[in-house]
């Protein structure tokens, strides 16, 4: 079983990192399953986010489009600097995102620690406005200040859905460290809970809002998602469900984010440090 393997194989990171069964999720205090420290999920990571990226870079599919990665980047800027503020310690994050040429996909995605991706489709297929692409990126930087990587990981260890991340060596740490970084890597590819994906809209709306993207462009960018899903569930959807009460609940939120949006204020932009944003080999 995952959780037997796990025990008999985790390095020490893993197991000074284990927490309570229950903790509070930064900024919202919902109450969290984390069996896995947020720390040791960021590490695991990292390596699967360069693993993902590997295949269409190799392909020149990374970042092909300047004027895109310009817009989106960004864009993503002033949400990060606003992610900061909100939670300090995120400065230290290797914030980065790339995008991903695939004008079929309808998708993007955040990991632990800040390491995001936006596939080429999502720009193509809904021609987001500003407000609207930062609904998007707000939502998934959202996920990464709420831990959701970390709770999707121990969600996966306390039900053993994750057996198959775990390969078999002679070096357990390798092992360890492998099968982890598989695991984050198979989490953003299952579906966020109804909490964690709400959690995720209030968190995001409020950073597009605080960064000066108008808080009106969540239900605009979730309705067109929904519309677009009558032709097909787009990826994105498949683990970001999308229905009428979501429309319901971002509408009660908007007239709450509105003053946040007009206040006048620091709307700065992070800067992507060049060492966070490079490719192994790259």
């Amino acid at each position: 079983m995952w959780g037997r393997r796990l025990l008999a194989s985790l390095p020490g990171l893993l197991l000074a990192g284990l927490l309570a069964a229950c903790a509070a999720t930064p900024i919202t205090g919902r109450s969290q399953l984390l069996l896995i420290s947020e720390e040791y999920a960021i590490a695991a990571s990292e390596p699967a986010y360069f693993q993902l990226l590997s295949g269409p870079a190799r392909e020149g599919r990374l970042d092909r489009d300047p004027a895109l990665k310009a817009r989106v980047r960004r864009i993503a800027g002033r949400l990060i600097h606003q992610a900061i503020r909100l939670r300090p310690e995120t400065a230290d994050w290797k914030w980065s995102l790339h995008v991903i040429d695939d004008p079929d996909t309808v998708n993007a995605w955040a990991m632990a620690g800040g390491r995001m991706a936006l596939y080429s489709g999502l720009v193509k297929k809904l021609d987001p406005s500003d407000d609207e692409l930062a609904q998007v990126l707000g939502h998934e930087i959202a996920h990464a200040l709420a831990r959701h990587t970390a709770e999707k990981m121990s969600v996966a260890l306390a039900t053993d859905l994750a057996l198959t991340a775990w390969a078999v060596t002679d070096n357990q740490d390798r092992a360890a460290l492998a099968g982890a970084s598989l695991a984050a890597a198979l989490v953003i590819q299952l579906p966020n809970s109804r909490q964690a994906e709400a959690e995720a809209d209030r968190i995001g709306i409020e950073l597009a809002a605080r960064a000066g993207y108008d808080p009106r462009a969540a239900v605009s960018l979730w309705r067109r998602m929904s519309e677009l899903d009558k032709g097909g569930v787009p990826e994105f959807l498949s683990t970001h469900p999308s229905d009428e009460r979501r429309l319901e609940a971002l509408r009660a939120l908007v007239p709450r984010m509105e003053p946040l949006y007009r206040a006048p204020g620091d709307r700065g932009a992070y800067q992507f440090r060049p060492e966070a944003e490079a490719l192994p080999g790259g």
